[in-house]
């Protein structure tokens, strides 16, 4: 079993700290995103869209996108839960992960793809809708910190994967200047217990 990966990138990092937290450890390949090597054929051939992180089990399996690769993991290593425990707190889980993704974690992930210098001549840039994004992402951080003031973590009374993604999406924002704005007394709290954990430096 191997990881490709890059430790630039946000969501590389996402599966980092859930292996981390689950205390599992998996030989990491490092990708140049830099050099563009994940955009070789080499690196084609294991995932066609070009992006990392990429799992490769021990049968020649690649699984690609990172909540994917997170899932493969809770299921053969179920302890400590990440991903719920029940069906409906699975479906809970599930429902604030895919917030995070969708409206915080995506308009940052935006804001970076079309307003800074390292997607010059990547990929088409639209700088009005970078800045479009960024204000989202700053509104809902808004929105985040009322939903979270009667819970210490964003599904709950537990630090799940939702967390992650959060964490991950805070901090690729600083490259931007999405940050917490220090009055979100609940977001800043959030953030320093999620910083403050082992799997956070991974």
């Amino acid at each position: 079993m191997k990881l490709y990966d890059s430790a630039l990138a946000p969501n590389p990092r996402r599966v980092r700290i859930f292996l981390a937290e689950k205390g599992i450890e998996v030989p990491i390949v490092p990708v140049d995103i830099v050099k563009a090597e994940n955009r070789q054929p080499a690196f084609l051939a294991k995932n066609p869209l070009g992006a990392v992180p990429v799992l490769e089990l021990d049968d020649g399996t690649f699984l690609s996108e990172s909540t994917a690769i997170c899932r493969y993991f809770e299921e053969v290593r179920p302890d400590p839960p990440l991903m719920g425990t029940d069906a409906s707190d699975r479906a809970l889980v599930e429902m604030w992960l895919r917030r995070i993704e969708f409206e915080v974690a995506f308009p940052i992930m935006q804001t970076f793809r079309n307003t800074h210098d390292f997607f010059k001549g990547r990929i088409p840039q639209v700088p009005e809708w970078g800045e479009v994004c960024k204000q989202k992402a700053l509104e809902q951080l808004a929105w985040l910190d009322g939903e979270m003031a009667d819970r210490p973590f964003v599904a709950g009374d537990r630090y799940t994967i939702a967390d992650i993604t959060l964490l991950i999406g805070v901090d690729f924002g600083r490259v931007s200047d999405i940050r917490i704005d220090p009055k979100h007394k609940n977001l800043t709290r959030w953030y320093g217990e999620a910083s403050s954990r082992p799997s956070a430096k991974a």
